[in-house]
């Protein structure tokens, strides 16, 4: 049926029936319940999403594949007859231009999506890493003077007082800012009113721990985006003009999951909490790049949350390089060819392997004769291959963890040591 860019269609699915599938790369729509009850399950679950799994009226679902351009990363299925409002991805800036209040709601809802998932990853990928808390700037200030980053340093400490004004090692943060206080960057101390920020190089936007207040569009240059994990610093990202970054803290009032840090003069546009609501409303293209962005976010986390839950290191593998093919939105079609632009150390490294371990899988892998190391580079001769290998592994973890769930409810069925 043909309709205009501004006229939404209708969709009924009866009782039982999937509306969509998990890796499915189907039409870009997404829906919103007009009648009825939807369940959205997926493979690899996020404990805290659980109690979000049933949909009802006003809800909605399927908007991260769709705007993100991915395969779906969760099955909905009707518990009754449904009517579905369908919106394509091209009516996605009509629709909240006609009604801000959706794009408030997905957005909301996104940012705590992603810090669940942000949560889960840090927990299964850095077991020692600490819950972000403003009196842990303190440790943030020792960790960077040490490291002789004394700008850095300088400014932890400033955040720390400011944030701990009674806190137990404020006097210790006032004596190493003192020493240090030459060593403050102007973008620390520049005025916060307006929108536009300025930073010279290796300038702190802002630290992990600290509260924050604003999300920033970045116009020009570019920001690393760190973590301290086990007394080490983690690059998560490095940001260039248009992304967007600091979102989840304006919008859930948490501390700052991260810090981030200018990689060369930047200039950036700083939305605060008070603007925020009525720059979605009056600018729908900002509301739309930023739940783009989300989306984003969101699909590439869940997919490194589903790659931990594979138990078999082969099969993360396949699925790391899977991901990567996803990402670049290519079609897995049998005896289609793709060469990825990293070599063994890199997909050693993005799985999160050991070395030596890592070694191993690689020669595991190019045994499989559809893949080949040329130039540095991996290649497959047949990503319908690829897809099957990952299905194989995925399925194979997820009876797995069936069976361990099933012996942990019923513990008597156990074998005697």
């Amino acid at each position: 049926m043909h309709q205009d860019s501004a006229q939404l269609s209708l969709a009924q699915f009866k009782q039982g029936s999937f509306i969509t599938v998990e890796g499915k790369a189907d039409r870009p729509v997404f829906y919103i319940i007009r009648s009825g009850i939807v369940q959205v399950q997926k493979e690899a679950t996020v404990v805290e999403e659980d109690t979000g799994s049933i949909l009802n009226p006003g809800d909605f679902f399927g908007v991260i594949s769709t705007m993100s351009g991915h395969p779906r990363i969760e099955t909905a299925i009707a518990l009754s007859d449904v009517v579905l409002i369908v919106v394509n991805k091209e009516q996605f800036g009509v629709l909240i231009q006609k009604n801000a209040p959706i794009a408030l709601k997905i957005i909301r809802s996104f940012s705590r999506k992603l810090r669940y998932f942000d949560a889960a990853l840090t927990r299964m990928s850095f077991k020692n890493a600490v819950e972000e808390n403003p009196s842990h700037l303190i440790s943030l200030g020792e960790y960077y003077q040490k490291q002789s980053q004394f700008s850095i340093a300088a400014y932890a400490y400033m955040r720390y007082i400011q944030n701990n004004p009674v806190g137990t090692f404020v006097a210790q943060a006032q004596e190493n800012l003192a020493r240090l206080k030459n060593y403050l960057k102007m973008g620390a101390l520049q005025p916060t009113s307006g929108f536009s920020r300025t930073y010279g190089d290796n300038e702190v936007v802002f630290l992990e721990h600290e509260p924050g207040q604003e999300l920033y569009i970045i116009q020009q240059g570019k920001i690393k985006i760190t973590k301290i994990v086990d007394n080490n610093e983690i690059m998560l990202a490095v940001l260039g003009p248009g992304d967007i970054f600091g979102e989840m803290s304006i919008l859930e009032n948490k501390p700052r999951s991260a810090s981030a840090i200018s990689f060369g003069d930047t200039v950036m546009l700083a939305v605060n909490k008070d603007n925020f609501q009525s720059m979605v409303i009056s600018q729908p293209q900002l509301a739309t790049k930023i739940i783009t962005l989300l989306s984003e976010r969101i699909w590439t986390s869940y997919r490194q949350f589903a790659n931990l839950l594979i138990t078999d290191p082969l099969g993360r593998v396949f699925d790391t390089l899977l991901t990567q093919v996803q990402k670049n939105q290519v079609k897995l079609e049998r005896q289609a060819q793709y060469t990825f632009e990293f070599g063994a150390k890199e997909l050693i490294t993005m799985t999160g392997l050991q070395t030596n371990e890592g070694k191993m899988v690689i020669r595991q892998l190019l045994d499989n004769p559809k893949f080949t190391l040329t130039d540095n580079k991996i290649h497959v001769t047949d990503l319908e291959e690829l897809a099957k290998q990952v299905a194989f592994y995925q399925k194979q973890s997820s009876i797995q963890r069936k069976v361990e769930a099933q012996s942990n409810k019923n513990p008597a069925d156990r074998p005697l040591a």
